[in-house]
């Protein structure tokens, strides 16, 4: 027997004559991952980027040991490493990094994430799930319990007197899209391929878990050679169907006021050129979800911006009237229907086109299941000459006219805001946002997910490329932005990253900053302290509930959270993180630290003081969260019959839509 590369053993055969090659299951996982491949138009490149991990002592010996192993491997062959580690500093958002990366490279690369048993394996749980319903690859390697139980119970062991083969891995079930255990080494080809087909398909995709127990990781096995051939995954483009496509596009024919729903999936499947071409031509205008902005760039004649509860008032105008909903690439969240009550025209009727039925038969719509870039192709060419009435597209062109004047004023407010722990001048988060959008380069990307910046940056960021534009809204997970923007960073290093935080997500999760200085990667900060939580203070008040819990104050003498605000120095802290820091106060200083931070080589964190009370313009829309039907409370009381009035606005979209009774149409004439 020969002495193969990483340790393995070669010379030994399986019962079949196939070659084997003996490798720990942890050697064979990581050789495994460094052999995998996608494919797309042609269009070949390495699936998995590296593996993040924290070690701990159900993987240290283990992966740890393997991806060492590899490591000094490869260096020592003069290759770059096979699969690149990175150390994290939390294990949920190593996770937060990998989905940022993920969607950063359209879903054609991912990152694996390794994490110990116990605490550091759950830690990931939120991570997981913010993944899978964002539907962004990623690989979770949890370490689990022992297989042998022979020393039960370990260390971090979850004992349930109920059952005996249960580990709190079993948590990653219903937030994974793919979940296997592996207790024998002979399981682990059957369960890094079957992550794969679920990583690689654009419909299932999302975190696949593949938890491996402590001792199997360091257990050695004799596995085939052909395990570890290099893989190339099809990433499949589904075409509509010829009869399908063609009733679409006589509904949309028939429409007097049609309009799109752009959702992540025109993004994800390169289809934002055709889109573009396809509205030039036919006059239909774009409303955008979270996922869907930068489908168009902001200035595209047909591009009313963002839609639904954060929407403009150009696109929610126009939703209010359209007869004729065309879904492309979205999943119709609440916030993108305004609570089911963004489309209330008599009659509207959806056509949805989606690689995935589970959202293409939403809202009863006429279902296209196909890829977005294909289908938009196909309805282009069905619908060659048509276009809708010139006096639609007049209104569009108003209406968009009109929110961009609205912007202009959140831009440059003529009055500036309070800073609430000092009394002195402060920004607006309007301001703030549109310094940052006039300062940076069209190709700089700005990354977010919770409190009260998405929605603002939803309705006022300009995008002017397709990727510049990264919020989190599928989870809304507070503590994913700097971490989120790490894997931005590390996904396009030619492009400068504006991670937007406020304070309150900031404090949940900072860490990743140690990261970024670890790795020499360049991001900018801009860390908007309000004293607390402004996205749910606002909500709060509305209703009813009078911002209770959402300031960061001391305990007065009242016993009530209503003293003085904390004197909270997050500058000082992100300066003991590794980052460079710039405090920035007035709107030249701020513009400063900007170019400052963009002509800057390291990490660098601008802080800046803003208004919580002067929010962004109104998008006069809603969003269904309930208030509480009785209180002797005067403002619940009163938020309540508002929300009584918004219910009846609310629409259950149960009508099908078909083309029974649509006109017949031959060369385009009745």
């Amino acid at each position: 027997m020969n002495q193969g590369r990483a340790g393995g053993v070669t010379g030994v055969r399986t019962a079949h004559g196939e070659p084997t090659i003996r490798l720990t299951v942890a050697q064979a996982t990581v050789r495994f991952l460094a052999n995998q491949y996608v494919e797309r138009d042609g269009q070949r490149s390495k699936f998995f980027a590296g593996c993040f991990g924290i070690f701990g002592h159900g993987n240290v010996a283990g992966l740890g040991q393997a991806l060492l192993q590899q490591e000094v491997d490869d260096v020592n062959a003069g290759v770059e490493p096979s699969l690149k580690y990175v150390l994290g500093r939390n294990e949920q958002a190593m996770v937060h990094s990998a989905v940022g990366y993920g969607r950063m490279k359209d879903r054609l690369q991912a990152w694996a994430v390794t994490a110990s048993v116990g605490p550091g394996a759950t830690n990931m749980l939120t991570g997981a799930a913010l993944a899978t319903i964002n539907r962004i690859p990623v690989l979770l390697l949890p370490a689990d319990t022992f297989a042998t139980r022979a020393t039960s119970p370990v260390l971090q062991e979850l004992e349930l007197p109920s059952s005996g083969d249960v580990t709190v891995n079993d948590a990653f079930k219903p937030v994974s899209r793919y979940f296997d255990r592996v207790w024998r080494p002979e399981q682990l080809p059957g369960a890094l391929l079957g992550a794969m087909r679920v990583l690689t398909d654009p419909v299932e995709t999302g975190a696949a878990t593949v938890a491996i127990p402590q001792d199997v990781q360091a257990e050695a096995f004799d596995f085939p050679e052909s395990l570890f051939a290099e893989r190339t995954w099809h990433i499949a483009r589904p075409l509509p169907e010829k009869r399908v496509i063609a009733e679409a596009a006589e509904i949309i024919r028939s429409a007097k006021r049609p309009l799109i729903v752009a959702g992540g999936g025109v993004i994800y499947s390169g289809a934002t050129e055709a889109l573009a071409e396809f509205c030039t031509r036919t006059g239909i205008p774009v409303g955008q979800s979270q996922a869907g902005k930068g489908s168009l760039p902001y200035d595209h004649p047909q591009s009313v911006g963002a839609i639904g509860s954060t929407g403009t008032t150009a696109a929610n105008a126009l939703a209010a009237d359209a007869d004729v909903v065309i879904g492309i690439g979205t999943r119709y969240s609440d916030f993108t229907t305004a609570s089911r009550t963004a489309f209330t025209g008599a009659g509207v009727r959806f056509v949805n086109i989606n690689v995935a039925s589970l959202d293409s038969v939403k809202h009863s719509g006429y279902s296209v299941v196909a890829d977005a870039r294909e289908s938009i192709e196909a309805l282009d060419a069905l619908l060659d000459g048509h276009s809708v009435d010139p006096a639609y597209r007049a209104r569009v062109a108003e209406l968009a006219a009109e929110w961009d004047r609205i912007v202009e004023q959140a831009y440059s407010p003529t009055t500036t805001g309070v800073n609430i722990a000092t009394g002195e001048e402060a920004l607006t988060q309007g301001s703030v946002i549109g310094l940052v959008n006039e300062t940076s380069d069209p190709r700089d990307v700005v990354v977010c997910a919770a409190g009260s910046m998405p929605g603002d940056l939803h309705k006022l960021w300009r995008t002017r490329d397709s990727k510049g534009y990264h919020v989190e809204y599928g989870y809304s997970c507070m503590g994913y932005e700097v971490a989120g923007g790490l894997g931005v960073k590390m996904a396009s290093p030619d492009r400068d990253v504006f991670v937007m935080v406020g304070d309150g997500s900031y404090l949940m999760m900072a860490t990743e900053l140690v990261t970024a200085v670890q790795e020499n990667l360049k991001v900018i900060v801009v860390l908007v302290q309000n004293h607390g939580f402004a996205s749910i203070g606002s909500l709060s008040e509305s209703l009813g509930s009078q911002r209770f819990g959402t300031d960061y104050r001391y305990r007065g003498d009242s016993g009530r959270l209503d003293g003085s605000t904390l004197p909270i120095d997050l500058a000082a802290n992100a300066a003991s993180l590794g980052a460079d820091v710039i405090r920035a106060t007035t709107a030249a200083e701020f513009t400063d630290a900007i170019k400052a931070a963009k002509a800057a080589e390291r990490t660098t964190v601008i802080h800046v003081e803003t208004d919580p009370l002067i929010g962004a313009p109104d998008s006069e829309s809603w969003w269904d969260v309930p208030v509480s039907e009785v209180s002797t409370l005067d403002s619940t009381q009163q938020a309540y019959v508002v929300y009584e009035q918004w219910k009846a606005v609310q629409r259950p979209y149960l009508s099908p839509t078909n083309t029974q009774n649509t006109p017949t149409l031959i060369n385009g004439a009745q």
